[in-house]
């Protein structure tokens, strides 16, 4: 009988979980429809044809802004000023889908060089830094001879006709910010950048990466994934009922029906898996939906990632690089409150993160499976933000601990020193500082300005850069 109530309770909170992500969801794609819509009404930039004409105008207009460092003979050179990337997380979007819609609430806007590309928003961590790459650099998509073996998807995927900032190397570095996901994206792409690790291009290093922050970074992995359906036992399948199974099954038939305009305002990213009906047929559909094929079946998605097994297998081959300047922000909504770990505001959160922060708070690791590192104990994983716990995000800490310092005023990181990860303890949720800046209010724009004034004052390997022509001087502007 107990187990029957226990079972019942279960299924009503995977239902109301469900219905709220599904309102919320249904909400941001509306939104960016409507968007979309009234802008291709008005005649203001949004739709296609006026985005492509501002795009190329774009590109004529671009001039290198000068700054100034050491060549090898002691001279100096001129170059630009190196971009920052904005790095998106899972279930979402990048620049150019949903109506134009800003992942970033608008703050790309806070600088003449931000760059925001979409990637997959369920891709795995290696699938999506590789996307990034050749977003950058231009060229097709190349997920790697083994790599492609081993998943079983077809080795290339996406072209960019012409890379966002093709002159990238280690003379012309840029700057990334990743949020959620976005941040181990950001840190496999080094990785891959220091090991020579794509074809054709022999003389990548770290160096191509001038400085990390991590936004809310998924550093360590979130036992949220347990929440939502990951398996402990083996961090790779999923239990047969769950959130993670319902999104299985819609994504698969979304990406199998391929309907393209509405694969233009929204993508999973799987279109590298050959998933469509023209190509998988019925049969290919039924497959796909019993599990025997595509990247749910292999395991090339990216919630196997984001368990604390797959982070600590991710991380075992994770460098933080000595000439790199690294910052992260972990967010918190939880407290302590007569010795149990709560929500710490009822307004202030999310109401599709308010049941998650009170979950993740209570969680406990199943005693029957063993613990995924030596030392692991629950209560340090108490406090969240609603997707993810904050001793995840603070610096990459497992399986070893990497440099790191703790900011309690922005004094103490200037000068800041590469090789070294400062963190910063926010009160806020895992969405407060995207989609829209009207919840986190005046934290939003200082939290923006602190970082793009910190990529464009105090990160550096020659001299410091010059003042842009849209520097940042008040906080009230988006």
């Amino acid at each position: 009988m107990g187990r029957l109530w226990i079972g019942m309770l279960g299924m009503k909170e995977l239902l109301l979980t469900t219905v709220v992500h599904l309102v919320y969801r249904f909400y941001i794609f509306s939104t960016g429809v409507v968007s979309d819509l009234s802008q291709l009404l008005t005649g203001r930039p949004g739709s296609d044809a006026v985005a492509a004409a501002a795009a190329a105008a774009a590109r004529e207009k671009r001039q290198p802004v000068p700054r100034y460092g050491d060549d090898e003979d002691g001279s100096f050179h001129s170059c630009e000023v190196p971009p920052i990337v904005l790095v998106h997380g899972i279930f979402v979007f990048g620049k150019g889908r949903l109506g134009g819609l800003s992942y970033f609430g608008g703050a790309e806007k806070k600088d003449d060089r931000v760059l925001v590309p979409d990637l997959g928003s369920l891709t795995s961590i290696y699938d999506r830094a590789r996307e990034l790459f050749y977003y950058l650099k231009g060229g097709q998509v190349d997920y790697g001879e083994e790599h492609s073996r081993s998943f079983g998807h077809p080795r290339f995927g996406r072209v960019y006709e012409e890379g966002n900032y093709p002159e990238w190397d280690e003379h012309h570095p840029i700057h990334l910010v990743g949020h959620s996901a976005g941040a181990q994206v950001i840190r496999v792409l080094q990785q891959m950048l220091a090991d020579k690790a794509f074809e054709g291009y022999e003389n990548t290093s770290e160096d191509w990466i001038l400085s990390v922050t991590s936004l809310s970074g998924a550093l360590n992995g979130t036992t949220r994934t347990y929440l939502d359906g990951m398996l402990p036992e083996d961090w790779k399948s999923m239990k047969p009922i769950c959130l993670l199974q319902l999104c299985r099954l819609g994504c698969i038939v979304y990406d199998w029906l391929d309907i393209k305009w509405l694969k233009n305002y929204y993508n999973f990213g799987f279109d590298h898996f050959d998933m469509a009906r023209h190509k998988a047929g019925f049969l290919g559909l039924i497959d796909y939906l019993l599990g025997n094929a595509g990247p749910f079946a292999s395991g090339d998605w990216i919630l196997p990632d984001l368990t604390i097994q797959g982070t600590l297998q991710l991380n075992a081959g994770l460098r933080t690089f000595p000439s790199t300047y690294y910052f992260a922000y972990a967010t918190k909504m939880s407290r302590k409150f007569m010795g149990v770990t709560l929500s710490s505001s009822v307004h202030g959160i999310h109401p599709i993160l308010f049941i998650r922060v009170l979950q993740m708070s209570q969680w406990r690791y199943p005693s029957d499976v063993p613990l995924p590192y030596k030392g692991y104990r629950d209560e340090d994983w108490e406090d969240n933000d609603g997707s993810l716990n904050t001793i995840s995000m603070t610096h990459p800490w497992m399986p070893t601990e990497h440099p790191n310092h703790l900011v309690v005023d922005d004094s103490e990181c200037h000068p800041m020193q590469p090789g070294i990860w400062y963190y910063k303890i926010l009160e806020a949720d895992h969405i407060s500082f995207i989609l829209g800046r009207d919840r986190a209010g005046v934290q939003f724009d200082l939290m923006y300005d602190s970082i793009f004034q910190r990529c464009r004052k105090h990160a550096f390997r020659t001299a410091p850069p010059p003042t842009l022509p849209n520097e940042i001087h008040h906080s009230t502007d988006s």
